[in-house]
């Protein structure tokens, strides 16, 4: 056994209150191990959107789901509507549900469920990172893949065996951290334009991505390892608008289809009809989703996938000091659209475009493919 070296406390972690063990990643999946069906509902997830963006199979795939995850029973029953939703519309639009833990904070505020599990600032992160993969493998069993969005460069390492889809959100994209990360991430990849509206940090993630890298990280056995990766071809750019401005308009589209091709990456667009794009105003989410559509049936060929903010309740509240206190199925983050909404919304999307996209791969070049 090692000695442990003294740190001398003059010097180092002058500003450190305390430091708490976690479980290692390989006793989370211990206590909590991928089953044969979740795994399955990964797999297949992966493999779909992986076709959609090649180009071999012609529906769109749809992230939506609450802007963040607080209660768990709340996350199961807007699963269970959005399973029998996704299964009729599956022949045209591909379902995954937006299962986002942890929330990016320009200053302090609420960071997500598995920072803080019990929303008082308590900061069970041991907890926090139990029950969300209890939460995403329930809803693998279901047969309903999952979304999320990657920020801290450790939490995957616990549950991204159990996801289909990952954003990088508009604040981190620019991290060469997260870009290293992603390119060793299992799943497609989307790259949120950034804040300002722009479009060179997504395209500047996108070459790194697809690009191997070694960088600094944990095993499953929870030590300190160098990581190395092979790079992660399906990097892709969401457009979610910026610097007050929105860009899911068809002359924004046009401007980025070329930029991308200038920049020698596939035209991949997948369009956030949240954020800037509606103002964060939730009743403008499906106004933008309708244009994506309308663009769809005169002719886009690179909008490929969208994103809403939806939820049981509609808009958002205020956390309180007791989660008891909160009303059911209402986001306390940004605001959502309702379920009635949300169903709406996707069937009509779907009807619309259910004799339209099997002809968008007609004429697409075998480059587009590759």
């Amino acid at each position: 056994m090692v000695d442990a070296i003294p740190v001398d406390e003059t010097v180092d972690n002058l500003n450190v209150v305390a430091q708490e063990l976690l479980p290692t990643p390989q006793e989370v999946h211990r206590r909590l191990p991928l089953t044969e069906a979740a795994r399955d509902t990964v797999l297949v997830g992966r493999r779909v959107v992986e076709d959609i963006l090649d180009r071999r199979d012609p529906r769109l795939f749809l992230v939506v789901g609450p802007c963040s995850v607080h209660d768990v029973d709340q996350a199961h029953d807007y699963a269970r509507r959005l399973k029998a939703l996704a299964d009729e519309v599956r022949d045209t639009v591909f379902v995954v549900m937006r299962v986002y833990f942890e929330k990016p904070r320009t200053t302090v505020g609420w960071k997500g469920m598995i920072n803080d599990p019990h929303m008082d600032d308590s900061f069970r992160i041991d907890e926090g990172l139990f029950r969300a993969r209890r939460l995403l493998l329930d809803l693998a069993e279901m047969g309903l893949p999952a979304a999320t969005e990657a920020l801290d460069p450790i939490t995957p390492q616990y549950i991204s065996d159990l996801v289909t889809w990952t954003a990088i959100g508009a604040r981190t994209t620019e991290s060469q951290t997260h870009r290293e990360m992603a390119s060793g991430l299992s799943t497609p990849v989307g790259f949120k334009n950034g804040t300002d509206g722009s479009l060179d940090v997504a395209i500047n993630a996108l070459h790194s991505v697809a690009h191997p890298h070694s960088f600094l990280g944990i095993n499953g056995q929870g030590q300190c390892a160098v990581i190395r990766t092979r790079g992660n071809r399906y990097g892709h750019v969401v457009l979610r608008g910026g610097g007050g401005k929105p860009n899911y308009d068809s002359v924004s589209i046009a401007l980025c289809e070329q930029e991308l091709t200038g920049a020698r990456l596939p035209p991949n667009l997948v369009v956030d009809c949240s954020h800037a794009n509606s103002n964060k105003d939730p009743a403008l989410q499906p106004l933008v989703l309708d244009n994506l559509v309308n663009q769809i049936t005169e002719g886009n060929r690179s909008i490929v996938g969208m994103m809403l903010e939806s939820n049981i309740g509609w808009g958002n509240q205020k956390m309180t000091d007791d989660p008891a206190d909160l009303a059911y199925g209402v986001s306390i983050t940004d605001g959502c659209i309702d379920w009635e909404t949300t169903e709406r919304a996707v069937r009509d999307m779907a009807a619309r475009l259910r004799g339209v996209l099997p002809t968008r791969l007609e004429g697409v070049s075998d480059g587009a493919r590759d």
